[in-house]
């Protein structure tokens, strides 16, 4: 380029200069002076020829510049700016290359902000979403989408939805969706290292710049444990109630049929009519306080409750049970630390938690069994424990005794009139309390329960 810049200077300032040379001096015959003019015309050459290097110089490197302002906005590079001089003939290039600069800075500065703002909002999501082309390949899987397939995505991404995820019915919903309009929703059992339960969605992409489908997974795993749960406890409830209606029916039965004219026998009937009615009333009650605790937000009552005095209070309302029995039930205080220990809990609640943990022992223990009730400090804490020998728990049943209606021996549990209720209640007030409950127990020989409750400092 520059060879082309200087020999058009020079062949233009060549030629100007022999035509004024032969205009002003006429060539005269004047050898002399013919010499003087060849010289003046040869310096004046030397001089054009000076002129078109430093002319074809100065254009060629602004047109470089110029190139290189170009080749830096095809690199996306709009960082450096193109300065301009108005004084040459590229000004009005320069200027329209500056602006065209700073527009597709902004605009990719825009795109490149609003592309991070959807990534984020995307891989923030709680839903599963993966994109796929018109061939089924993957463009695009957020974070909750690898996660919920056990896929990585810088590995998937560009390979088949086939090849990826060995879910045939996955693979037959996004084929459907490629060659339909609307929405196929599916819900599946997912294998992996864990069983999910997932929702899945897969739309068909239909904008022209955008051919393909896009797929929404949603977990709903602990939608339809809740589900079982409410199933099971509207079936437990419904058993539950049934069991002492049909005894309480069948006894007014006899009791209309004649047996009420029976000064003798009657006595039984209605002795068993209102057994059954008070366990009902003890279920209802059970249901309902249970209903309120889950309930959700309450007001408790937060005040520094004393320990032993709850045991205290517990272990003279079951006294006379005990008695009855032939039981001990005794009282282990700290030995290391104050006997008044204060709990930050709702002494009503901490009564309860108390009460249904003893009736609990007392109901599993033989006559003529023994009760420990025992407290001490831990740190920030105080533990409660509540150790019977009386049957026991087996290593299967122990995971579930805070289900609601779980029991571990359902006849014996019946028969000791328990609703099956008392310790998922003890579990929730616990929680409640911002404490925990363990229980560790062996067959035949007994069980021990733990409650940690938050200690309250004087």
């Amino acid at each position: 380029m520059f060879a082309r810049y200087f020999f058009s200077n020079l062949a233009i300032l060549t030629i100007t200069v022999i035509l004024h040379g032969l205009v002003v001096f006429r060539i005269p015959e004047n050898t002399v002076l013919l010499g003087r003019l060849a010289v003046v015309a040869l310096g004046m050459v030397g001089i054009s020829w000076l002129v078109a290097y430093l002319l074809a110089g100065r254009a060629n490197h602004r047109l470089r510049q110029l190139a290189d302002a170009m080749h830096r906005l095809g690199r996306h590079d709009f960082t450096t700016a193109l300065p301009t001089e108005k004084a040459t003939g590229y000004a009005t290039l320069e200027i329209a290359i500056e602006e065209a600069r700073t527009k597709l800075a902004t605009y990719t500065h825009d795109l490149v902000r609003e592309h991070e703002q959807l990534n984020a909002i995307i891989s923030g999501m709680i839903e599963g979403v993966v994109a796929l082309d018109n061939t089924e390949r993957i463009l695009f899987a957020n974070d909750r989408a690898c996660a919920l397939l056990e896929l990585d995505e810088q590995q998937v991404r560009g390979k088949k939805i086939g090849d990826v995820c060995r879910e045939p019915a996955i693979q037959t919903m996004v084929e459907k969706a490629m060659f339909q309009s609307g929405t196929c929703r599916e819900e599946l059992d997912w294998h992996g290292h864990e069983t999910r339960n997932l929702a899945v969605y897969v739309s068909r992409l239909v904008a022209p710049e955008a051919k393909g489908a896009v797929m929404v997974l949603h977990d709903i795993t602990e939608l339809r444990r809740l589900e079982r749960l409410r199933q099971d406890f509207v079936a437990n409830v419904s058993h539950e109630l049934k069991t002492p209606l049909a005894v309480i029916q069948s006894n007014v039965e006899a009791l209309v049929d004649g047996a009420a004219e029976d000064p003798v026998g009657r006595g039984a009937f209605l002795g068993r009519i209102q057994h059954e009615a008070n366990r009902l009333d003890a279920l209802i009650q059970d249901i309902l306080k249970l209903a309120r605790i889950e309930s959700g937000p309450k007001a408790t009552d937060f005040t520094p409750a004393n320990v032993r005095q709850v045991i205290d209070d517990c272990l003279e309302r079951h006294a006379t049970r005990a008695e009855e029995k032939s039981m001990s039930i005794v009282e282990v205080p700290p030995k290391n630390s104050p006997g008044d220990l204060l709990v930050w809990a709702d002494s009503d609640q901490l009564g309860h938690i108390v009460d249904n943990l003893v009736g609990n022992a007392m109901k599993y223990t033989h006559n003529g069994g023994r009760i420990a009730v025992r407290w001490e400090a831990e740190n920030e804490s105080v533990a409660i424990e509540i150790e019977d020998n009386g049957v026991g728990i087996s290593k299967e049943d122990l995971p579930r005794i805070f289900e609601r209606f779980y029991r571990a021996d359902k006849a014996r549990s019946r028969a000791a009139g328990g609703t099956g209720l008392g310790l998922a209640i003890v579990k929730h007030l616990v929680q409640t309390l911002d404490g925990q409950i363990t229980v560790t127990s062996e067959p035949d020989i007994g069980t021990r329960f733990r409650v940690i409750l938050p200690r309250y400092e004087r």
